[in-house]
């Protein structure tokens, strides 16, 4: 019985070094919506660097999506990619049905990186991805400056205790996702694109 339970010891130890020398990568294992409402597999994506985006076209914000698609087609040959998800929640600044949405960032901005449907980031109806995501990187500021400081000033109005959630805050706010699919910064939609493209860059 001792010699079944060492034979049985390291069979798990080395089916423990073969999961550790090939990890799973996160993000791959969900599945989302695509403009059409088609199921897309994020797995298609394993392997790439992602900038994970919740968007909206009248937005402050919006002109973003020209330094994004910029950044795109800068890092798209090197394993970039961007991945647009509409989302009405904030100041319903989203509205439109997402061919509209798509329409609208195509003749505007010359968006060519991957737009999905629209979708709930925070609440009850927030998709699993978002939810993970916000589980691995947390709101940490948005920084300084007139606009964060109105930033700030705006949400603590609506909720005194909006630092301390891990919530969505606004729109454009992104998320990096290394080539193993491991979450590795969350910038809001008040940081500077430059640091954004250089934390890209990092990845590649």
């Amino acid at each position: 019985m001792k010699k079944l339970l060492t034979i049985a010891a390291v069979v798990l130890a080395l089916a423990g070094c073969k999961n550790a020398s090939a990890p799973t990568a996160p993000i791959a294992d969900f599945t989302v919506q695509d403009a059409d409402g088609q199921p897309v597999s994020l797995s298609q994506y394993k392997g790439q660097v992602l900038l994970v985006v919740n968007t909206a076209t009248r937005c402050g914000f919006t002109p973003q999506y020209t330094e994004l698609e910029n950044l795109y087609e800068q890092y798209k040959d090197k394993g970039f990619t961007v991945l647009d998800f509409p989302c009405n929640q904030f100041g319903g600044q989203a509205p439109g049905t997402i061919a509209e949405i798509k329409e609208f960032c195509s003749g505007n901005y010359n968006v060519t990186f991957p737009q999905f449907d629209k979708v709930d980031v925070n609440g009850e109806a927030a998709i699993p991805l978002f939810t993970w995501l916000k589980e691995q990187k947390g709101f940490e500021g948005f920084g300084e400056g007139r606009t964060a400081e109105m930033m700030g000033q705006m949400l603590s109005r609506q909720d005194p205790d909006y630092a301390s959630k891990p919530d969505i805050k606004w729109n454009f706010t992104k998320f990096l996702v290394d080539r193993k699919g491991n979450v590795v910064a969350r910038f809001e939609p008040t940081a500077d694109m430059k640091d954004v493209a250089a934390a890209v860059a990092a990845q590649l």
